[in-house]
Order: structure tokens, then sequence, then C-alpha cells
């Protein structure tokens, strides 16, 4: 996937995700045209969901059946999204019990953290440009983000 299609799908993945997680937060959908793995896509909107505040600790996610049928994946996909959750500490996994949201300690970026994020950052802003997408538009759609980010 090019660098500014990436930026923009995780745009507009947080943007959609907020606007509709008043409605219902697992109102969600996959972008098959995107070039973002399912599992990825589902991890991403999920974790947008619970760092966003959409979810409380202690409820239950809806089944890995019930978000496979909306997704239209496999079984399998959700369940490797769920797991890796899990192992980001956003969710516990019990069998036959399904997943409960965690009370996450959020961690605190140290300089080494924020010096990766900002490298990180400019490595795929530079790809972004490099592969002729407009200094314009890469810097509407990071200012697009920053927007987002605030709002939450």
């Amino acid at each position: 996937m090019s660098a500014v299609l990436e930026i923009a799908f995780h745009i507009v993945l947080y943007d959609y995700t907020i606007r509709h997680m008043q409605e219902s937060p697992w109102l969600m959908r996959l972008d098959r045209l995107a070039g973002v793995p399912a599992c990825r896509q589902i991890v991403d909107t999920i974790r947008t969901v619970l760092v966003a505040g959409g979810v409380e600790a202690g409820e239950k996610l809806p089944t890995v059946r019930a978000m496979a049928e909306q997704f239209g994946v496999h079984h399998n996909t959700v369940a490797q999204a769920y797991r890796a959750l899990a192992a980001e500490g956003f969710l516990q996994l019990k069998r036959h019990c399904g997943a409960t949201v965690l009370k996450r300690a959020v961690p605190v970026a140290g300089p080494a953290t924020m010096e990766s994020f900002g490298r990180q950052l400019r490595e795929i802003t530079a790809k972004a440009i490099a592969a002729g997408a407009p200094v314009g538009e890469v810097a509407a759609l990071l200012v697009g983000l920053g927007t987002a980010l605030r709002e939450t």
C-alpha cells in the first residue's frame, strides 16, 4: 500500500469510527479496496473505539462469530484480531465467555518513544511525497488526523 493511502486509510478509519461510535461502537465496515488485511483493519478499528472511550471496561465485545458475520470474514480472522488486542492489554479472553474490555493503564511515552514516532511519521510523509502525493494534500491529511485526535 502506498504511504498516502496508508495515511488516508487511518485518518478515515479514525474519523468514521469516532463519528459512528455514538450510534453503536460495533457498526463497522471493512474497506476491501484499502489494501490493508482484514485482521489489521479489525484490530485498528476496535483499538480506536477502545482508546476513544467508546466502550467501558468490563463490557463484552460481540462474539467472534457475530463480528465475523458483520465483517463478512472467517471467524478465525476475528479471533486473531481479538488475540492481538488481548496481547496489547485491551481485552481479556476466556473460552466460552468471550472478550471483555479491560481497564488499561495508559502508558507514558518516553523521549525514545516520541522520537521513534516522529521518525516514523517523517518517513511515511517522505514516502508519500516521493510517491507523487502533493505536499499540500499530505499536509491536509496530517492536519485532519490532528484535528480528529484533538476532538476525542
